[in-house]
């Protein structure tokens, strides 16, 4: 098998492991604090991916080519035009649900943030891949973990906003295939065009999407269902995606 074959393989089982987050739709333990409770958790991963992992690479990769105020400077601007973005999304969704419209809302929401989130990790993915096939597998063993919170907090606020588990099933998909999506395009168009700079910039930016949206949205939200479940399960999605994180780089 070629290293690309190996770099779409391997993007793809990243990916896909986002749908193993769904099956927390089949968790009966009142409809309230599932809802709290998974929106909590997707609030701290997505807050502590930026923090540890997006914002710092985004850093890292930028100062390669420039000295450390213009680094820092970029990485703001990517930052805030992520918040920017992440609002004028939250604005344009329509409410296409009568009952629960801003849980559905959210849901779609989220799932338009991990895409974009996603595109680029099988990006990273891919040319890691097609470098060095042993670091890819770690890298996308890494990815995977991450995903299924991700896929959680999909699959919950749609299941519950249109009590459909297909709908559920198909938008967690979605946003899983966006991981492939990126390792595509990455071999039809930018393996050979992309540098460290545009990544390091499209890394603050989804980071600033992210934030925007585990503060404003996600917790806020949970915080309206039961407020003990979200303080908990927000520090149990912080702990965890830490531990993912030293793991990661261990």
């Amino acid at each position: 098998m070629s290293s690309n074959m190996y770099a779409f393989v391997l993007s793809s089982l990243a990916g896909i492991s986002t749908l193993i987050g769904f099956f927390f739709i089949y968790i009966k333990k009142g409809r309230d604090n599932i809802i709290s409770k998974a929106l909590g958790f997707a609030s701290g991963v997505m807050i502590t991916i930026s923090i540890t992992d997006l914002i710092p690479n985004s850093f890292l990769l930028i100062i390669k080519n420039y000295n450390r105020t213009h680094t820092l400077f970029l990485v703001l601007i990517g930052f805030f035009i992520g918040i920017i973005i992440s609002s004028i999304i939250n604005q344009k969704v329509e409410k296409k649900s009568k009952n629960d419209s801003k849980l559905y809302k959210l849901g779609i929401i989220t799932m338009l943030v991990i895409m974009l989130h996603n595109i680029p990790e099988g990006i990273a993915t891919y040319v890691t891949t097609t470098q060095n096939i042993k670091l890819g597998i770690t890298l996308a063993v890494a990815i995977a973990f991450h995903n299924i919170p991700e896929g959680i907090s999909i699959s919950i606020p749609i299941y519950y906003s249109t009590n459909s588990k297909l709908k559920s099933f198909i938008y967690t998909l979605i946003s899983g295939l966006s991981e492939p999506l990126g390792a595509l395009i990455s071999y039809l168009f930018l393996s050979k065009y992309i540098n460290d700079t545009i990544l390091g910039i499209i890394y603050s930016i989804i980071a600033g999407m992210m934030i925007n949206i585990g503060i404003n949205e996600l917790y806020k939200e949970s915080f309206n269902y039961n407020k003990k479940n979200t303080v908990i399960f927000f520090i149990i999605g912080i702990v965890l995606m830490l531990l993912i994180t030293f793991v990661k780089t261990s």
